[in-house]
């Protein structure tokens, strides 16, 4: 079959080729027939290395398709069924999954450093134990989420990962209280999706920074009040807050100057929500003082800080009833066969999310 591969850590270029294997299938795992699937930012950071990620491998984790064939044991999907990739999948019984913290479940990274794939050179990995740049990918059986046949494809690919965690940061992690105001540093698809979210839970200013004018006005279809770039935060803040400073500040770049401006623009006694990947050996640094006498609450989100299942759900539902846009995510599509013009696309910050249609 084909599938795009990077060859090694650092490269910037995918080859796609035909002689790849989706290998491992047996009992509890599940064959998928890739249909759709989204470039996300953390596919390049895993491609340059701020994210871990044994290479050779196949990226991508945002993905929606048909299940072809089922392992022994597997009961809740047959052949036929569409189905979400979901990256992170919960096993139910591990202490975070007792918790009801699903989100924090590692069982899906013990499948990272298992080979999925595999070319007459030797194995392919795929990243976060997927690897959804190819048209078959086997994964366990948690990791294929049946969705109602009304799902678009292309919709069902964005909800397996950006949407899911820009509208959880919101909704779950942050849940942003009715009339307060909202900064989001970073407005590609996940940040579009955390201003969605702040805009649900009735949040009265909601200010996009974001250095690219195109995401710039984007933002502002998708529900922010006010778009800036990052020179004009400043001047956003005394505007909004008069020089208080935001009630909530989402940063969803994944990088330590971004966290630092994010909390330095966060009220006292307000709350920074860190939503972007980030490396690391990138650092964030506050003193001591600030922490005690800001009041300041910091809260990391993964995967949108929620039942990952429960989540999916509620996202298919607002969609269907019109209260968030994911059509108008997707700003560019391609081919797999043009998967390097859209790492272009994405690297230069011109597009929200570009379907990969396979």
């Amino acid at each position: 079959m084909r599938a795009a591969v990077l060859h090694e850590t650092g490269q910037d270029k995918l080859e796609v080729l035909d002689d790849v294997e989706a290998v491992g299938f047996g009992p509890g795992k599940v064959r998928v027939r890739v249909r759709a699937t989204g470039l996300c930012h953390s596919d390049l950071s895993a491609m340059n290395g701020v994210l871990p990620q044994p290479a050779p491998f196949v990226p991508g984790h945002e993905g929606a398709g048909e299940v072809t064939e089922v392992g022994e044991g597997v009961t809740h999907v047959k052949p036929g069924d569409r189905v979400v990739v979901c990256w992170l999948p919960a096993c139910g019984a591990c202490p975070s999954c007792k918790r009801g913290q699903t989100e924090l479940c590692l069982a899906g990274f013990m499948n990272a450093g298992t080979p999925n794939f595999k070319r007459p050179g030797g194995d392919v990995f795929g990243f976060a134990g997927t690897g959804t740049f190819a048209e078959e990918v086997v994964v366990a059986a948690g990791c294929a989420v049946p969705i109602p046949d009304d799902v678009p494809f292309d919709i069902a690919a964005l909800i397996g990962c950006g949407v899911t965690t820009g509208l959880g940061a919101a909704l779950n992690t942050a849940d942003v209280q009715a009339g307060s105001s909202v900064a989001v540093i970073g407005c590609g698809g996940v940040g579009i999706s955390a201003i969605q979210g702040a805009r649900l839970k009735g949040a009265a200013e909601i200010v996009a920074v974001d250095p690219v004018a195109s995401r710039r006005e984007a933002a502002l279809a998708f529900g922010a009040t006010k778009a800036v770039s990052p020179d004009e935060l400043a001047d956003a803040r005394q505007s909004v807050t008069a020089g208080e400073g935001f009630d909530y500040v989402f940063e969803v770049v994944g990088r330590s100057a971004t966290a630092r401006t994010a909390y330095d623009q966060t009220r006292r006694g307000g709350t920074l929500v860190v939503v972007g990947a980030g490396a690391m050996d990138d650092f964030l640094q506050l003193n001591m003082f600030e922490l005690f006498f800001d009041e300041k609450r910091i809260l990391p989100s993964m995967y949108g800080g929620g039942d990952v299942l429960s989540s999916y759900e509620r996202t298919i539902a607002l969609w269907r009833a019109g209260r968030i846009d994911l059509e108008g995510l997707i700003t560019h599509r391609v081919p797999l066969a043009g998967i390097n013009e859209a790492l272009d696309q994405m690297r230069s910050g011109t597009a929200l999310r570009t379907c990969i249609e396979i």
